[in-house]
């Protein structure tokens, strides 16, 4: 037993079960609205599962798009699996949760960012290093700058000169 609350692993766990109950919403029911996804994943990871020439193409990490045209989404506890076009041909593809990088549904500017180093002891909402973050679609390539310090504001300012 450690000494401390693995609180990455945890938002971890609740974050991917998040997305394992949205898929399955999506499974069901299809996509509402104008919501798509952007899932970018590492390829290397073990229990990726897609085609030779998308490992070719993507050695390290691909993004799909879950939007138009989907197929076959099946969703179990640790990983997904579904059929996207690529080219008029479908391919089927099995992503585990754990491979996943970043999810963004860019019609609502939701993101999640999930940093591939497990053995962070901490959960640090404001520095890069953390583990997962929130990210809007405009960030996806930038890192989260450091927050300001509080400004003080004199209410004297917002006061009606007196008569």
């Amino acid at each position: 037993m450690t000494n401390t609350i693995n609180y990455a692993e945890l938002m971890h766990n609740a974050m991917r079960g998040l997305m394992a109950d949205l898929l399955r919403k999506i499974g069901q029911d299809g996509l509402p609205g104008e919501h798509h996804f952007f899932i970018c994943f590492d390829t290397t990871h073990p229990g990726v599962d897609i085609a030779d020439w998308l490992r070719e193409r993507y050695p390290e990490e691909m993004t799909i798009v879950i939007q138009h045209w989907f197929d076959n989404l099946t969703v179990l506890d640790d990983r997904f699996s579904i059929s996207l076009n690529f080219n008029d041909t479908p391919e089927a593809l099995v992503i585990p949760f754990d491979a996943i990088k970043t999810f963004v549904d860019p019609t609502v500017e939701f993101g999640l960012r999930f940093d591939q180093d497990e053995d962070e002891e901490s959960y640090h909402e404001d520095t890069p290093e953390s583990p997962m973050m929130m990210i809007d679609d405009d960030d996806l390539e930038k890192e989260i700058a450091p927050k300001k310090d509080a400004e003080v504001v004199s209410l004297d300012s917002f006061r009606k000169p007196s008569q």
